[in-house]
């Protein structure tokens, strides 16, 4: 029998000699990346304790060879039993006051997820945790349909993906978002998607009636037309090219729909731009929109294990344009430019995308969607009007 080959320490270890403060450590791999048989498939590099655990824990080995006996990360899936599934925020600089997550954690595993630091509060690692131990909300079409049927309610359009994604690879078989748009389509309400999956264009049937009512629209995000770097970033979402079919698709069936170069990534993919809006374009894709990379938490240490693992040579180069566009920090969290950045760099990248959608058409006019079609569920118990 082999020996434990974790360590359980009070605080975290030291990795690396320290550097100024703000500065990124040159060896962020160190000690803390997982074997890569054990993490193939997968976009973080290390599974880290999450910020809130008493004890952070390292594994090494201790010369008896039991790292090699450690499985392969795989896709476990458990039950949130969340009594609610309606999300509210008060964000200013955001188009929606609700939205819908069917999950938590997600398989993608697109490596610069501002979602990850989430799975901290479930005593997780927003590392590979995040995108292999994922949790479902079998009861979310049951939860919606009473919340939408409360007496107060006040309908406004539902965002559904903005933290993970509805359509991941688990979606397939639980089929948790289609009954989510049943419920919406049966009640009339407007609903907003964000995905990179293309299993959206399953559901192109309840979208396309949704959409004649002007009650759906849908985005997909395309990061990269590079299939090296998309696979390499986010190695379980759906290809570049299967995305661009994807927003063909929706368009052709009349659904309203948005291409989202997002994050644009500064000495990576930001050369992209001008080629995924023309490509989305030519899709049929009327609106445009993208976001700067953002790196909250945990989530910038993960990209920076990731940066120094595929492309070390550019490592330093991308952080510095990144301060450059985060008054001189990792991350910048303020209202109004979080999404977009300051200084020259962040100016440079709002002129060319702008010039880019003038030139391509998109963006002309902005797809509003419309409560006026809502009528709220039956409530348990409650006898329908005859007329």
């Amino acid at each position: 029998m082999s020996r434990a080959s974790s360590l359980a320490l009070r605080h975290p270890p030291v990795t690396a000699p320290s550097e100024p403060a703000g500065a990124a450590s040159p060896f962020p791999e160190i000690e803390v990346a997982i074997d890569r048989e054990r993490r193939r498939g997968r976009g973080a590099q290390s599974n880290g304790s999450g910020r809130f655990e008493a004890e952070a824990r390292t594994a090494f080995d201790d010369g008896w060879q039991s790292l090699d006996e450690l499985p392969p990360f795989k896709t476990t899936v458990s039950l949130d039993t969340a009594r609610k599934v309606i999300t509210r925020n008060d964000s200013p600089d955001i188009g929606f006051d609700r939205s819908i997550n069917p999950y938590r954690g997600c398989e993608h595993g697109c490596v610069y997820c501002f979602a990850r630091p989430t799975h901290a509060y479930l005593g997780l690692s927003p590392g590979l945790d995040f995108e292999s131990k994922l949790f479902a909300k079998p009861d979310a079409p049951a939860l919606l349909e009473k919340e939408l049927a409360a007496a107060d309610y006040e309908p406004k359009m539902i965002a559904i993906g903005t933290n993970t994604d509805p359509y991941q690879p688990i979606e397939r078989d639980s089929k948790i978002m289609r009954g989510i748009l049943e419920v919406l389509e049966r009640a009339g309400h407007p609903v907003g998607i964000v995905t990179k999956s293309a299993l959206v264009t399953r559901d192109i049937d309840i979208l396309a009636r949704m959409a004649k009512r002007n009650l759906a629209k849908v985005a997909l995000s395309v990061t990269s037309l590079d299939p090296k770097l998309a696979r390499t970033m986010e190695p379980r979402a759906s290809t570049p090219p299967k995305r661009l079919e994807a927003l063909r698709q929706l368009s052709d069936a009349g659904i309203p729909t948005t291409v989202m170069v997002a994050p644009v990534i500064p000495a990576l993919n930001d050369t992209e731009i001008e080629r995924i809006l023309d490509a989305a374009a030519h899709a049929g894709v009327k609106e445009a929109s993208y976001v700067l990379l953002r790196l909250p938490l945990e989530v910038r240490d993960l990209f920076r294990e990731w940066l120094m693992a595929n492309y070390p040579d550019r490592y330093r180069h991308v952080f510095t344009l990144i301060r450059d566009m985060r008054s001189g920090r990792d991350y910048d969290s303020q209202w109004g430019t979080r999404m977009k950045g300051t200084g020259p760099m962040a100016w440079m990248i709002g002129r060319r995308f702008e010039i880019a959608c003038e030139k391509y058409g998109l963006n002309k006019r902005r797809m509003r969607l419309t409560t006026d079609h809502f009528a709220k569920p039956a409530r348990s118990g409650q006898q329908l009007s005859l007329f």
